[in-house]
């Protein structure tokens, strides 16, 4: 039966994904068969596993830095919002429907089996889990029937290390009022607390975790510093958004909308150097970039209204016109179109104009789209030639079929995983402006080459000026880096202790 140890936060981005995936590399590293898990995961960042179902990005980069591959059973509720209160729930990978936050309340209790099943598959086949909770225990209006934090705890009898950000500052009190805020069963799970993203001298700070823990009684198990390692995370707070770099050779906007989804769709084009990728949020930032990409979204026709009304359209419209490379994915993809259609109210009742880029027309259907992907592009003209009989991979997640006005030729032939024997087709292109359903499409190197390529020669550049990256061995890069912070920050053998130890006192 597997060991576990829970990772808590006095407050939403504490840091507990990372420090999660860390410690899950560590114990990989040092030989156990290793597993995340969390219980229910809100974000718009999504992946499709082998089987065709949806989970959240954070519990596959936990399993990748775990070394395993990732499962539905690591993340049985993901919650993807879709208005300021209300989200599409997916229980084990599968759609329940769209409601609202007092609808979900309602009912989340009904899904404990479904999570204590998940958990116990995971717990048949591992070493040790590691689990990750959400926003803080102390959320005194959400304790009564908690199934992610304190509650989860409970139903799993899990020993839990409370994570404290001191970049935001008043660490101190944040961690002696979420202990003040518990309940006595539920301080007895706490053993042990980490101060996260410190930055300066921790000597300075030592005085201060001596008097910590006299108050709350509970040992500092580590005082991890703040770093920056190129590694997924949780899509609302991400700070990739607002990072700023000094200018490459290659300039590339994404357009953030508001309901961004999948923005590590392009971490291997973040990870070269000589690229410069920016995420433009107002037509102020849009400047002149050598190429644009419209990502996901988890409302296509609401971002699309968003960027006709505050002028970024038609920013990327011109930047099309002037012969510069614009690339869509699913949502983006869609937005490029002639018209996109929502007869069931799916997302936008109604029909209105796309930026007309592409000869095609979309239909939003109330079936979603889940299924993992392999093929090749086939032979393209003009500058995207480039990218002709280049193999690609990845996973489709959407709720719309798109149609060409025209006679053009889809750009990618296609497989689904599950369905090997059947051919299907996607995608689009006209002059310098493309499009698919595909996420992840560039995190094969021969394909974000590709796409560097036709922007160095659109822009008269030497073509060997940027070179791909191994994404794969990248992200490996990065998590041993994530470990060796861990190991070097963390009193692990307090770690190993208390996963030996569990609840006892």
């Amino acid at each position: 039966m597997a060991k576990v140890i829970m990772i808590q936060g006095t407050m939403s981005n504490a840091g507990k994904s990372i420090l999660v995936g860390g410690l899950c590399r560590a114990f990989h590293q040092d030989g156990f068969r290793t597993a995340p898990f969390k219980s229910q995961n809100m974000a718009l960042n999504s992946f499709i596993t082998d089987e065709g179902l949806e989970m959240g990005r954070a519990q596959v980069m936990q399993a990748e830095a775990a070394g395993i591959s990732p499962s539905v059973s690591m993340n049985p509720i993901l919650l993807k919002p879709t208005n300021d209160t209300g989200s599409q729930v997916i229980l084990n990978g599968e759609v329940k429907g769209v409601m609202s936050a007092a609808e979900y309340y309602r009912h989340k209790k009904e899904y404990i089996p479904a999570i204590l099943e998940a958990f116990h598959r995971l717990e048949r086949n591992y070493d040790i889990i590691v689990i990750e909770g959400a926003g803080s225990p102390a959320e005194i209006n959400l304790k009564k029937d908690d199934i992610v934090n304190m509650g989860l705890a409970a139903l799993v009898n899990a020993p839990v290390l409370l994570v404290g950000d001191i970049d935001r500052g008043g660490v101190f009190a944040q961690l002696v009022g979420t202990m003040a805020l518990l309940e006595e069963e539920e301080k007895s799970r706490v053993k042990g607390v980490i101060i996260n993203k410190f930055r300066g001298d921790k000597e300075i700070l030592r005085p201060g975790l001596r008097m910590l823990e006299d108050k709350i009684h509970v040992p500092v198990t580590g005082v991890v510093p703040y770093f920056y390692l190129d590694i997924d995370d949780e899509d609302s707070l991400t700070e990739r958004f607002d990072r700023k770099e000094t200018k490459g050779i290659l300039d590339v906007a994404v357009i953030r909308t508001p309901r961004i989804s999948n923005f590590t769709d392009f971490m291997a084009l973040e990870c070269m150097e000589g690229i410069t990728l920016r995420y433009v949020l107002r037509p102020g930032e849009f400047g002149n970039p050598d190429g644009v990409i419209i990502p996901g979204s988890k409302n296509t026709m609401e971002d699309l209204l968003w960027m006709r009304q505050i002028g970024l359209e038609a920013q990327v419209v011109r930047h099309s016109k002037a012969g510069k490379l614009v690339f869509g994915i699913c949502g983006g993809y869609q937005m490029l179109g002639d018209t996109i259609t929502d007869p069931e109210g799916v997302e936008h009742k109604g029909k209105i104009k796309g930026m007309g880029l592409l000869p095609m027309h979309t239909v939003f259907q109330p079936q979603k789209t889940r299924t993992r992907v392999t093929g090749k592009f086939q032979n393209l003209t003009g500058d995207l030639s480039l990218f002709s009989q280049i193999e690609i991979e990845g996973y489709e997640i959407h709720m719309g079929t798109t149609e060409f006005t025209g006679k053009e030729e889809h750009i990618l032939v296609l497989q689904e995983d599950t369905q090997k024997e059947t051919l299907k087709f996607d995608g689009a292109a006209k002059e310098s402006v493309m499009g698919c359903y595909v996420h992840g499409v560039f995190d094969r190197p021969e394909v974000a080459g590709a796409f560097v390529q036709v922007l160095l020669k659109q822009k008269g550049i030497a073509q060997d000026a940027v070179s791909p990256v191994d994404l794969s061995k990248y992200k490996e890069e990065q998590y041993d880096k994530l470990a060796d912070v861990i190991r070097e920050n963390l009193d692990m053998a307090a770690v190993y202790e208390i996963l030996e130890k569990g609840n006892r006192v």
